[in-house]
């Protein structure tokens, strides 16, 4: 199993949003260029919201910014965050005690 440093696990859309303030959008310009409600977006963003390939290309035709990186740093998110659940990482290893029982 892989071991991560203690870092906090970076959501794409704190990317985007560094892209879009470096730029000088605003995020209702991204929000109508995209056809991505203000809310939506706001929430990618703020990273409240997933990314999704959908979202992923629609960033990357109003931005440049490479969908498949994107989605790679919301996957690497969403395992990071996954990891560092208690409660997820007791049940997993109550399930590998059983295993190893077998």
């Amino acid at each position: 199993m892989e071991k991560y440093i203690c870092q906090r696990p970076i959501h794409p859309g704190e990317i985007l949003k560094e892209e879009i303030e470096c730029r000088g959008l605003t995020q209702a310009t991204l929000a109508k260029q995209t056809g991505i409600s203000y809310k939506m977006l706001n929430d990618i963003l703020n990273g409240r919201r997933p990314l999704t390939p959908t979202t992923a290309l629609l960033f990357e035709a109003a931005l440049g910014v490479s969908s498949d990186m994107l989605m790679r740093i919301q996957l690497d998110y969403n395992m990071r965050t996954a990891r560092s659940n208690k409660t997820l990482a007791k049940r997993l290893e109550s399930i590998r005690k059983a295993v190893a029982m077998l």
